[in-house]
């Protein structure tokens, strides 16, 4: 039996600040890959070069994984600020297409982080920029040194650090068999209103949504 092969979005990159290139963590291509026992399947996060059409006719499902860079802000009606970039319009362009065409053609969709923020954007919800900002809430950005720096350890950047509850009964709780589970937390930007068909899944102690499904969808839309 063919293993099933599922599309990981690429991000944009300037290597040794010179050479624009596209890439993808190897930790979600080993997520793919060693638990889920799909071949996982690199395309370029930008919409001239990668066709949606052609792409979904490929792959048996598709990741959007998490990113350096936010959703631009004129994507959901607010203003850009240079104190939340980077941004990836040209990611932003693809998936949001990528999330719409997707659900309506029934193919497994995951959005992790900002992922999840562009299926979130994709059907009409909105973010906030720096979550932290709002009153109550916790710092979900990366861990870092006294200097400012993100932590060396990989291990320590991708620790377990908060609870998530989820909707009893939901997709996420029948998948996961529990109602909460601890999650690590690498984000700025944040759900701040749910699309008109986005179903919010698990709230983080703070509030903050970390996980949403997509409504009346014909395939996996998580």
């Amino acid at each position: 039996m063919r293993r099933p092969v599922v599309g990981v979005i690429g991000n944009a990159f300037r290597a040794e600040n010179r050479y624009d290139t596209q890439l993808v963590g190897e930790r979600n291509l080993r997520a793919v890959a060693d638990v889920a026992g799909a071949l996982p399947l690199m395309f370029a996060g930008t919409p001239d070069i990668t066709d949606v059409g052609a792409l979904l006719d490929v792959v048996d499902g598709v990741v959007l994984t998490g990113a350096r860079a936010n959703v631009h802000p004129k994507r959901f009606g607010t203003e850009p600020d240079f104190r939340h970039e980077p941004y990836d319009v040209h990611r932003d362009e693809l998936a949001l297409t990528l999330s719409q065409v997707c659900v309506a053609r029934g193919i497994p969709l995951f959005g992790i982080c900002r992922g999840l923020q562009e299926m979130n954007v994709a059907f009409g919800g909105s973010l906030h920029p720096e979550i932290r900002d709002l009153p109550g809430r916790m710092n979900h950005r990366m861990p870092r040194l006294e200097n400012g720096e993100i932590h060396p350890d990989p291990n320590v950047v991708f620790a377990d650090r908060h609870e998530v509850s989820l909707v009893a009964g939901g997709a996420f709780a029948n998948i996961l068999g529990c109602e909460t589970i601890r999650v690590n937390s690498l984000h700025g930007q944040g759900v701040l209103e749910p699309g008109q068909r986005v179903i919010v899944e698990g709230v983080a102690e703070d509030g903050t949504i970390e996980a949403i499904r997509i409504a009346d969808a014909p395939g996996f839309a998580l």
